[in-house]
């Protein structure tokens, strides 16, 4: 740094005062301002990104601090002379030489030795997290479900555009064709966490009633990439769904030397997404071959099972005695019971005669007959309370009703319609108990003990009104069929209620 370019510049061209260079002349020229302004460099970083050595035998990957990263190389040479081997997530103290690769103008240091600083930030959260899951027991073997023989569904969880899928799709069209359901998620950033834990409790909601038919089995799928790239699927969030899972969950995530934490919770972690598909469903080849091979086995083993029974059933037959011999014995049996059978009902006969001839003297009719007339007497007397009670009963109930009929009498208002008073009724036939409820014109009838007499009302007068009338003004005309009472002297008859 600081160090001018040493190369002389070309003379401008064009006229114009800005000198020209080539892109190989600008590169050359920073690469060897930078070897020659640091040199040697002592430095301190965590690894990031390391996948071993490469097939040419260099490494290639990064050393990072919380806020800047820097590519770094071991050529083949200096890696086999180390005696610490770089690992991912290791915090190292390198020395090396500071330079530049012009095929890609970015800055590189060439690590000429290595050794570590302590286990970096990245892996020792990731340590603590892998410490406190295992004694909560997400990663007991006895939590893990195992792999569905034939998935009717296969569920997978990864990004939709990348490469991952369409191998992971390959393999199953290879293997065994099978149906697919894709839930995109993000595999990286600060999202991944989020989505990918989300994909797995949505599939483990699906219902097979419902719109969407719930998977047999889960993967989810990533390809390589650095301690940065994966830490998304070392989440807590992500690990504790992949446990609380209710289908079985294939980890497919980096390559074979990568591992996160979902690997150790899940039911099964494959090398790679493309493996991840072949775990899921059974080789349909293997899976035609192992049926046929199957079937023939079947086939023989019943041809083998019939042969054996049919050459035990003449075995068998040749050893039963003829029908002949087995039934002699029971015809000479029932021949013998037969002649038995005749002199057996004769002494049975017999011997049920004696006991009713023992006991036939003690069965008299006299007993029954003598409890026959003591109930017939009971029976009489019975007869003759209950003619007598009845009568009595009859008796009274009589006198009650005369009783009865009498006092009704005596209440009747027909009665007090023999002393001369009578009963007045409205056109509704309700009696009129005062002078007050009726009008003037309102037509009234009158029950007197020998009939009904028709009225109408002239006027109504208040109590203290009642004395000597006035000459009483001219009748009207009667009416014809019409009957009125006959005035008696000023006194007006009152009513009986």
């Amino acid at each position: 740094m600081g160090q001018r370019v040493s190369q002389t510049a070309p003379e401008a061209k064009g006229g114009g005062n800005v000198a020209e260079y080539t892109v190989s002349e600008l590169s050359g020229a920073i690469k060897r301002a930078l070897e020659e302004g640091f040199g040697y460099v002592r430095l301190r970083g965590e690894i990031s990104g390391f996948r071993g050595a490469h097939a040419s035998g260099h490494c290639y990957f990064a050393l990072k601090d919380d806020k800047s990263k820097i590519e770094a190389v071991i050529w083949k040479m200096n890696y086999g002379r180390l005696k610490v081997k770089p690992e991912e997530g290791m915090e190292v103290i390198v020395q090396g030489r500071v330079t530049s690769y012009p095929g890609s103008s970015k800055y590189q240091i060439v690590i000429e030795s290595l050794e570590p600083a302590g286990l970096g930030a990245l892996m020792a959260l990731l340590e603590e997290r892998k410490r406190r899951f295992m004694a909560e027991g997400l990663f007991a073997e006895d939590r893990k479900k195992p792999r569905p023989f034939l998935p009717r569904l296969v569920g997978i969880i990864t990004s939709p555009t990348g490469a991952v899928i369409r191998d992971m799709l390959h393999g199953f069209t290879e293997r065994f064709p099978t149906r697919v359901i894709v839930w995109p998620v993000r595999v990286q950033g600060d999202t991944c966490a989020m989505e990918v834990s989300a994909a797995i409790a949505g599939f483990n909601a699906f219902r097979n009633d419902g719109p969407f038919m719930r998977p047999d089995v889960l993967i989810v799928a990533r390809g390589g990439g650095s301690l940065e790239d994966l830490w998304g699927f070392n989440e807590e969030i992500v690990v504790r769904a992949v446990a609380a899972s209710t289908i079985p969950i294939i980890s497919a995530v980096g390559h074979e030397t990568d591992w996160t934490l979902i690997d150790l919770a899940a039911d099964a972690r494959a090398p790679t997404p493309t493996k991840a598909a072949e775990w899921a469903v059974p080789k349909f080849a293997d899976l035609d071959d192992s049926t046929q091979s199957h079937g023939a086995r079947l086939k023989t083993a019943a041809r083998r099972v019939l042969q054996h029974s049919r050459t035990h059933l003449k075995a068998a037959t040749r050893g039963l005695p003829r029908l002949e011999s087995l039934l002699e014995l029971p015809r000479q049996r029932f021949d013998a019971c037969e002649k038995r059978l005749g002199r057996a009902l004769l002494a049975n006969a017999r011997a049920h005669h004696t006991r009713y001839a023992r006991i036939a003297a003690r069965l008299r009719p006299m007993p029954i007959q003598q409890r026959i007339a003591v109930c017939g007497e009971r029976t009489a007397a019975l007869q003759a309370r209950a003619v007598q009670a009845l009568r009595n009963g009859v008796v009274a109930r009589r006198r009650q009703l005369s009783s009865a009929d009498m006092l009704l009498a005596t209440l009747s208002y027909q009665s007090v319609l023999q002393r001369g008073f009578a009963l007045v009724r409205d056109a509704s036939g309700r009696p009129v108990r005062n002078a007050a409820s009726t009008s003037a014109g309102e037509r009234l009838e009158l029950e007197f003990r020998d009939g009904r007499v028709d009225a109408e009302v002239l006027g109504v007068r208040s109590p203290d009104a009642v004395g000597p009338r006035s000459a009483a003004p001219q009748p009207e005309p009667p009416n014809p069929g019409t009957r009125r009472p006959r005035n008696r002297g000023g006194n007006d008859q009152g009513s009986l209620f």
